[in-house]
């Protein structure tokens, strides 16, 4: 036997669910980022350097 209406909680539950998926969401993409440009040498007059060593 299904269940036909969704409760008020469940609703409520769901759009929580999902506010909180777009936010972690936004973190992993922000770490990414971070990391790339952690990573990425950005001056190459450093990366000359770094590279002589």
């Amino acid at each position: 036997m299904a269940i036909t209406k969704l409760h008020e909680v469940h609703e409520r539950r769901r759009s929580r669910n999902v506010g909180l998926g777009v936010v972690l969401g936004i973190f992993v993409v922000l770490m990414i980022g971070l990391t790339v440009v952690k990573v990425t040498v950005l001056d190459p007059s450093r990366m000359t350097q770094e590279v002589s060593q």
